[in-house]
């Protein structure tokens, strides 16, 4: 296994806030709506202003963060069909994962 660095969690946690999913007061990470790993494919450049692309993202906790990307793993996905907050909650898997983080600690 790698070695991450000694400030690898400092890094890993941002300022505490409300998560925009689950509503928990925690460090907060951005989630891209669109992910960077798509803002040079055409397909994107076509349906996206780069602005669009940078500014979508949302503020949530690393519970609900890692739930979305474990539940939905591939990133041209999450852009086609998950590039809102509204689209993420609309999907069934999605929204129970956020409610059970709600009732965590």
């Amino acid at each position: 296994m790698a070695r991450r660095g000694k400030n690898y969690t400092e890094r890993m946690r941002g300022p505490v806030g409300e998560c925009e999913l689950c509503g928990r007061v925690r460090p907060l990470t951005e989630h891209h709506l669109i992910p960077r790993a798509v803002h040079r494919k055409t397909q994107f450049q076509k349906r996206f202003t780069k602005e669009e692309m940078t500014e979508r993202r949302i503020s949530i906790c690393r519970m609900c963060h890692k739930g979305i990307h474990r539940i939905i793993p591939d990133e041209k996905e999450l852009a086609r069909d998950y590039n809102t907050k509204e689209l993420l909650l609309a999907d069934e898997r999605i929204r129970r994962h956020v409610e059970w983080v709600a009732k965590q600690r």
